[in-house]
């Protein structure tokens, strides 16, 4: 049950943001902005902030000791080094890929950039205007902080004219676009043309297509009205999907199955096959992965590295059984398959074989329950993989979730183009058949394993990335009792999970009060809901759609409340 609700969740935190595309409130540290009850003494922020008074005057301390004389070029560095407090700090200073030294200065903006009012200016070029020839000590600007162009002929001076050859080559380093998707940086605090949230859809029409039970639907890659359906059991049913509102069936013959792995799935109300990925070139290469849940007692092929290992500090002969389930008889797969031999073309292929090509990785859980298992391709050409935090009696009890050197309550990104060699294996301490991609967050942190995307998370059910802003990463986690999260993950993000994260210990005040109860403990990124326990229709709605069974509440006293 938690899980339908994880999942009916997640659906209608999706619909909150069908129409936005507006930038969002984060700081630079990743943090949620926060409103102090004091005025900052140097940096001119107020209200919803990312600094607080001490990092204010190290921000001062910091200004000062470049020793600016012209006014001009002092004000606007002033204003660049304050930035860090801007509650969009987090988009100017591009947390999610490259950080910066200082935050992208505005060159041109957008039409749709919600930002458009504001950054009609060139403030890049503006500042090279106004500093090009000023001495600023300890300059932000130098290109050795910047680590892009070249290295000055004089290291020791520190004028913008004497470090960069050019305002274009400045700009090129430092500047760039307000975009639909992202801001910059004008020299004051970013102002967005409308902050409102758009209002959330009045509903979600449903057309029924078929009768059957599935798990998992995955699009044929080759973008025709085709998709993949797989049971918790194991099969895998390659179906065409009618047109919309042709009153058409799916064409599924369950009794043909693209694939039957029941043979390796362990199934029952637990485990069984947990996600279904195509690789992007399926079409030419025939590609495809299968994650699942194998049980070591029933099949030979099931072995791998137990989770609860001198690593993280667990012994797993300490460990009690679970549900009749010694610890680690389970384990957590994701493996390769191809339907290469099977027709003239991959994107032709009906049927697949059962046969694994190559492991990819398999996991031994410490527990039977909280194992995500969902997998999927990036826009990057990555494979995603979300696992949760192992379960047991308390939730958590190892803290698994937050240990960076657990693989649990983890999303990974794992290069599975290239394969590792004997000595990367050893090296890197990797669990599996794959490579590291060299811009993972934690790739140099030697307290961390390098297949670590995010963690912090519970059960991460269903993620995926957003269509029309593929920076954007949302899952479906399923939470604490009756509370279950919809999330915006960030790369290197440090959700929820875990003993000191599990709803920032909020959560038992969810459980008290009114039938219905919504709050946001982390500001737009994660929010909690609780569904109210009685059959009250959704206040105010009003049908939505010509066939009474179509309705599909959200309001506030229905399934999901807006933030």
């Amino acid at each position: 049950m938690e899980r339908f609700t994880g999942v009916i969740l997640f659906l209608c935190g999706l619909l909150l943001f069908v129409h936005s595309t507006v930038s969002l409130p984060l700081c630079s540290d990743s943090t949620a902005p926060f409103t102090l009850n004091t005025t900052l003494k140097f940096c001119p922020y107020n209200g919803s902030v990312c600094c607080n008074s001490t990092q204010d005057g190290a921000i001062q301390r910091q200004f000062q000791g470049m020793n600016i004389s012209d006014p001009a070029c002092a004000s606007l560095v002033k204003s660049i080094a304050c930035a860090r407090c801007d509650p969009f700090s987090g988009d100017l200073y591009q947390v999610d890929s490259t950080p910066r030294p200082v935050p992208l200065l505005c060159n041109s903006t957008s039409e749709k950039s919600p930002q458009s009012n504001q950054a009609a200016t060139d403030f890049c070029s503006t500042v090279w205007d106004t500093c090009q020839n000023v001495t600023i000590v300890n300059s932000p600007f130098a290109p050795s902080l910047q680590g892009r162009a070249g290295v000055p002929t004089n290291s020791s001076t520190s004028k913008l004219s004497d470090l960069w050859q050019s305002k274009a080559d400045f700009c090129n380093a430092f500047g760039g676009a307000s975009t639909e998707e992202s801001v910059c940086f004008v020299g004051e605090p970013v102002s967005l043309n409308n902050t409102e949230l758009p209002s959330p859809p009045r509903g979600l029409c449903l057309e029924k297509i078929g009768n059957g039970t599935y798990l998992n639907m995955v699009p044929h890659p080759d973008g025709s009205n085709r998709a993949f359906f797989s049971s918790q059991a194991g099969k895998i049913w390659l179906a065409t999907i009618p047109e919309k509102g042709s009153g058409g069936v799916l064409g599924l013959d369950e009794s043909k199955p693209f694939v039957d792995l029941t043979d390796e799935v362990n199934f029952d109300t637990q485990f069984g096959m947990m996600g279904l990925a195509f690789h992007p070139n399926f079409a030419q290469n025939g590609r495809f992965f299968a994650s699942f849940n194998c049980d070591k007692v029933k099949w030979p092929g099931c072995s791998g590295r137990c989770s609860c290992n001198s690593d993280v500090n667990c012994d797993p002969s300490k460990l009690p059984a679970d549900s009749g389930s010694q610890p680690c008889q389970h384990q957590s797969v994701v493996a390769e398959y191809t339907v290469n031999g099977s027709a003239s073309q991959p994107s032709l292929a009906t049927t697949a074989k059962p046969s694994e090509v190559r492991r990819i990785i398999t996991i031994g859980l410490p527990f039977t329950s909280h194992h995500g298992g969902q997998i999927l391709f990036g826009p990057d050409g990555y494979l995603y993989f979300m696992m949760g935090d192992g379960g047991g009696q308390g939730g958590d009890p190892y803290n698994f979730s937050q240990n960076k050197k657990s693989l649990l309550g983890k999303i990974m990104r794992l290069d599975i183009n290239n394969f590792p060699s004997p000595e990367d294996i050893d090296k890197l301490d990797l669990w599996g058949n794959y490579t590291i991609p060299k811009d993972n967050p934690f790739v140099e942190d030697q307290g961390a394993q390098p297949e670590v995307w995010a963690y912090g998370l519970r059960n991460p059910w269903r993620c995926s990335f957003d269509s029309e802003r593929p920076s954007y990463f949302m899952c479906g986690d399923v939470g604490q009792v009756q509370i279950s999260l919809h999330t915006s993950v960030l790369r290197g993000s440090i959700r929820g999970g875990g003993h000191h994260h599990k709803g920032r210990k909020l959560w038992l005040a969810h459980l008290r009060g009114s039938s219905f109860v919504c709050s946001k403990f982390i500001p737009w990124r994660i929010h909690t809901c609780r569904f109210h326990k009685s059959n009250l229709p959704c206040d105010g709605l009003q049908p939505f759609c010509s066939k009474q069974e179509c309705r599909f509440c959200i309001n506030n006293r229905g399934i999901f409340l807006s933030i």
